[in-house]
């Protein structure tokens, strides 16, 4: 069992790309940004969030003050749905285009929208659509605080955001150095609110990060390193946080994998699971991402097992013990993933969500078309070809044999 004996309520800042406070209580950390926005002159910002959890976790009520009393001017939009789309983005830096710099309070979704709408009051006349078709190029945004509400996407510590196109059913995915957050904030106390079918969901998330990453052609010793740590992690505290929702120990844990997977995919990146579930949340936005990765994982473990044997039977021991590294164990371990997930409590298939086999060509059609899947789907460890996203929809429809 993992334990290092570390002080929970210490807050510690972990000097990443993006400067992290981590920690119970990290949230009034908030007092040390709002004092480093005034240094830098800025007096006027966009809060981005959802339409809610902002204030259920309390994050606003420590927010607020630290911004009033400084003079910190700010404008709430907080309309941000899972799934969000580039209307929204547009809608939230409309009603702030002299803001000079964005806090983001949320999940994935909410931080993701800010990054996006700090790159566009960069870019005035730009629209979130032109962002996401990759009609140009940003090597700029204002500064980021992404005030971080669940442990899964990692988002808060990387360059990546994604947003839906609803028009054209596209999810396509960003990456670029100006949208690593300026300063991010993790505090587990801000989480013990997940409901227990969001604590899987995000949770699956990181795993699915790591598995990813720990597998590209880019991957390195060091995203391997990550995927083991995180994976080990889920596997020990996902069950205490599902007993005990208000388990800080647990959140704290979940978090700190949540925080190492999005550093481990923003250094080996991914490729099918997440480029295939995209399609599904675009034709689907109700689909929760970390729903949608976990019914793909195991058939993703099929299909790059035989080519990354050694590795994931590494990374995934803690799910599947007693994997040999050997090809041959290709559907067994598949097997074992989508029996650890139906014991986490997501049995879910595609046909549960809605997908059969009549959607295969629409879906498939989707992820080599959307704007930047392609580019995740060449990572993939095996041909990622249209017959290989094929095989992996199709294996995903119903429980494997």
């Amino acid at each position: 069992m993992f334990k290092n004996n570390v002080d929970i309520t210490q807050v510690s800042e972990f000097r990443l790309k993006t400067h992290v406070y981590f920690g119970c209580g990290a949230i009034h950390k908030i007092n040390d940004i709002a004092d480093q926005l005034l240094a830098r002159n800025i007096k006027n910002i966009l809060v981005v969030s959802g339409r809610g959890a902002y204030k259920a976790t309390g994050a606003w009520d420590v927010i607020v003050p630290a911004l009033e009393s400084r003079g910190i001017a700010y404008t709430l939009f907080d309309k941000v749905t899972p799934n969000p789309t580039t209307i929204q983005i547009d809608e939230a830096v409309a009603m702030a285009p002299d803001a000079r710099a964005v806090l983001a309070i949320g999940g994935g979704s909410p931080i993701d929208a800010g990054k996006s709408a700090a790159i566009l009051l960069a870019y005035p006349g730009r629209t979130a659509s032109e962002l996401y078709e990759f009609k140009f190029t940003p090597d700029k945004a204002v500064p980021i605080i992404a005030v971080n509400l669940t442990h899964g996407t990692g988002t808060e510590a990387d360059r990546f955001a994604v947003a839906t196109i609803p028009e054209k059913e596209y999810k396509p995915a960003i990456a670029y150095d100006c949208i690593y957050p300026t300063w991010s904030i993790d505090d587990p106390a801000l989480m013990t609110g997940l409901s227990r079918e969001q604590t899987r969901f995000v949770s699956i998330d990181a795993i699915n990060h790591c598995v990813e990453a720990a597998t590209t052609k880019v991957a390195s010793a060091f995203s391997i390193s990550l995927a083991r740590e995180t994976i080990a992690l889920v596997a020990q505290y996902l069950p205490a946080a599902e007993k005990n929702p208000a388990d800080l120990e647990a959140r704290y844990y979940l978090l700190y994998a949540s925080m190492l997977a999005g550093i481990c995919f923003d250094n080996g990146l991914l490729h099918y699971t997440h480029a295939l579930e995209h399609p599904l949340s675009g034709i689907k936005p109700e689909l929760t991402h970390g729903l949608g990765l976990a019914i793909l994982l195991p058939a993703v473990v099929k299909e790059i097992y035989a080519e990354k044997a050694g590795v994931l039977a590494d990374i995934l021991s803690p799910l599947v013990p007693g994997l040999k590294g050997e090809p041959s164990e290709a559907l067994s371990a598949a097997q074992g993933v989508e029996k650890w997930l139906a014991s986490a409590g997501v049995p879910q298939k595609l046909a549960d969500e809605g997908f059969s086999e009549a959607d295969l060509d629409h879906l498939v059609e989707l992820a080599f078309t959307t704007p930047s899947l392609d580019g995740l789907l060449g990572l993939a460890p095996t041909a990622g070809d249209r017959e290989a996203v094929r095989r992996i929809y199709a294996d995903s429809i119903n429980k494997l044999n």
